[in-house]
């Protein structure tokens, strides 16, 4: 049983191409986005210096958050978001990003070498293109509520 427990844990030690870089941001999801409290397969994303109104206390990581709303909600009906990183792990630069993909459910792909990354689940692993390997996976950015507000943070 204790080895099950480590080999287990051992599975979120993969490095990211994608380096640290602050993350918070507080989206109000009833008066800024609230067609966005209650979607499904929905995205924004947060460019600092890009996106209009991003308060100064609001960091966006290395190239940018991307927020999705899953396709499906949880047990109480309630929308599950995640968030990811922009850049694309395997061209790591700032400027080279993902985009939601509309005629794919749950699915991203990088804008210079095309690689497909599934968001549905919330793990943005890659599933074709040059992208391969986990350590290839979307950087992940933890999600939670505070009253209205989804709040995006470093994992």
């Amino acid at each position: 049983m204790f080895l099950a427990l480590i080999l287990a844990s051992c599975n979120d030690n993969i490095q990211s191409s994608i380096p640290d870089y602050p993350v918070y941001l507080n989206l109000s999801l009833t008066s800024t986005y609230p067609t966005f409290r209650n979607s499904t397969n929905q995205s924004l994303t947060f460019i600092k210096g890009v996106t209009p109104n991003i308060p100064e206390t609001n960091y966006t990581g290395f190239g940018g958050i991307l927020v999705y709303s899953a396709p499906f909600t949880d047990d109480n009906g309630n929308t599950i978001y995640y968030a990811f990183d922009l850049s694309c792990p395997y061209e790591a630069k700032n400027n080279i990003r993902i985009h939601l993909q509309e005629s794919s459910l749950g699915k991203v792909v990088c804008d210079k070498c095309g690689s497909v990354f599934d968001i549905s689940f919330g793990s943005g692993l890659p599933e074709s293109g040059p992208a391969k390997e986990a350590k290839d996976r979307l950087k992940i950015y933890r999600t939670m509520f505070s009253g209205d507000y989804l709040q995006i943070t470093q994992q």
